[in-house]
């Protein structure tokens, strides 16, 4: 019942309210394992591509999100599985398998996952090189890959910042990406870069941006 009223009655409030130019919409599959690779420069992405893509898109959350205890804490845990978010654990030795697993199970599960190649949000605006991962997964799924563009969002929730405001956001989907050509060679670590350089070149022709061949810094690593 969340999840009908989220995408019935919230999600067309807030494209009125926030207006985002969205183009390519047509182009993502409807049916089948898909998923969105999308270059990230604000918070609010993760709200913004399940509200304007045509199907639901599963998305990583912190398993802290789902497990409080108070009211408040279970009213955001029920939004957030209405979204279609998938818990799981972060911040030790085996959380990157278990990102990858729980995605897997999405995917196979014939549903869309979206993923950020590059790892984490964009301070500098550029697009910066992707990590092998959304590779391995097409590879291990054989799910199509939707390039997702974004652009504004870094204006639209600015750090610090809790609320969105108006502000001029686009979401561009690209034409879906079809690795069947490299099926059976998913532990080659050479396939997965290159399939992860063609998603993050689309990426970029859809975003218009500067491109860094080199992976973006995460807050607090050195320099």
């Amino acid at each position: 019942m969340l999840q009908l009223l989220i995408r019935r009655v919230l999600a067309p409030l807030a494209r009125l309210i926030y207006r985002p130019e969205v183009h390519g919409a047509g182009k993502v599959p409807l049916t089948g394992p898909v998923i969105f690779a999308a270059n990230h420069r604000a918070a609010v992405d993760t709200f913004l591509i399940p509200i304007v893509a045509p199907r639901p898109v599963s998305f990583l959350g912190k398993a802290e999100y789902f497990t409080g205890r108070g009211l408040r804490a279970r009213l955001f845990a029920a939004f957030l599985r209405a979204l279609n978010y998938v818990p799981v654990e972060r911040g030790n030795a085996a959380a990157g398998l278990a990102a990858l697993e729980a995605a897997r199970k999405v995917l196979d599960a014939g549903d869309a996952f979206g993923i950020y190649p590059e790892g984490t949000r964009s301070l500098d605006g550029r697009v910066h090189r992707g990590h092998t991962g959304v590779g391995a997964l097409a590879l291990a799924t054989g799910a199509k890959v939707v390039p997702v563009a974004l652009t504004g969002t870094e204006k639209m929730l600015p750090i610090g910042k809790t609320i969105p405001r108006p502000a001029h956001v686009c979401v561009r989907f690209g034409e879906p990406l079809d690795f069947s050509r490299y099926e059976g060679m998913e532990n080659s670590p050479a396939i997965r870069r290159a399939i992860t350089d063609e998603i993050m070149y689309k990426i970029l022709e859809l975003s218009e941006l500067e491109y860094v061949d080199k992976y973006h810094k995460r807050p607090g690593e050195a320099a």
